[in-house]
């Protein structure tokens, strides 16, 4: 994470126009649909630190961009020295006329749309919204015509991950450089729904690869999240944990967490076996939740390295 500035990841409020399995918010949105604008513009004061020091900012929810006062939002973290400012967003306010330029004029620097299937039918199966796939695919269209970086990010399912190759393909398709490929990670409505949601790693790792073969046809740079190395043997670079910023979280009630101490302390794991693997030190393992359930037999550890990987 050399040369990468800290960032953090603010959550507006958990309002939103899906309704996903793999949601890993739950129920929040029903405790908490907004923040007064007032109290995340402090929230942003309190953990911006040293005005001299980079640090960007992710606004995220929820989706982001129906949170009403978003453009004064934005505003006010350009004004406090965030850069750069990244919306996460699901991408379907996108497709709406003039939503990008007025989110851009206020400040918005990046967007990180989401994707779920290469058809309306696996997307909109994952995302309970009816029209919600022709909507994120036009958003993510209009944001790659702005100019500005787009990171998409597409949730690996057990109803999706055989889709992946043609999802990539869409997104070539669509312009998109820089795509992320984040295995589900079973917590919130995922964990509830846990046997209709989460896929095994082995039955992923076909699609990935080819999808993997697709993106480098294109020039397109594809990562994947919370896959743990030992099932990336040859494709490693796809992995994305090394280079995610130093990142805080304010959450629903103004919780501050170090989320990269926490993914790799309390969200993810390693078994016994990954003690014997030379990886290890590189690799966050799994989230917790999937060894809980499907225990540690798909993980084989890499015992060396080939010359060329050394």
């Amino acid at each position: 994470m050399s040369g990468i500035p800290p960032r953090t990841d603010l959550k507006v409020g958990f309002a939103c126009n899906n309704r996903c399995v793999f949601c890993a918010q739950g129920d929040k949105r029903s405790k908490c649909a907004s923040i007064p604008l007032s109290e995340l513009v402090d929230r942003l004061r309190s953990v911006r630190g040293d005005l001299r020091q980079p640090k960007g900012l992710v606004l995220t929810g929820g989706e982001p961009i129906l949170y009403k006062q978003i453009l004064p939002l934005v505003a006010a973290a350009k004004k406090l020295g965030y850069r750069p400012i990244q919306i996460q967003t699901n991408g379907r306010m996108m497709s709406y006329p003039n939503v990008l330029e007025k989110l851009i004029a206020a400040g918005a620097t990046e967007f990180s749309p989401s994707i779920h299937g290469s058809t309306a039918e696996v997307h909109e199966a994952l995302t309970r919204a009816k029209g919600s796939w022709q909507q994120s695919r036009d958003g993510i269209a209009n944001a790659c015509r702005a100019g500005l970086p787009v990171v998409t990010n597409s949730v690996v399912t057990k109803g999706n991950f055989t889709d992946q190759p043609a999802l990539v393909q869409l997104l070539c398709d669509l312009g998109v450089r820089d795509a992320q490929l984040a295995f589900v990670h079973p917590v919130g409505t995922a964990l509830e729904l846990f046997d209709e949601v989460v896929p095994r790693l082995s039955d992923v790792i076909p699609y990935v690869r080819e999808a993997r073969d697709i993106a480098r046809r294109y020039e397109m740079r594809l990562m994947t999240e919370a896959i743990p190395l030992c099932f990336l043997r040859g494709m490693e670079e796809l992995c994305v944990e090394e280079i995610i910023p130093q990142t805080t979280v304010v959450d629903l009630e103004g919780q501050i967490l170090d989320y990269s101490e926490w993914r790799e302390v309390e969200g993810k794991s390693h078994g016994e076996v990954c003690q014997k693997c030379v990886l290890r030190p590189k690799c966050e393992g799994p989230w917790r939740e999937y060894p809980d359930k499907f225990g540690w037999s798909e993980f084989v550890p890499v015992e060396r390295l080939d010359a060329k990987e050394t």
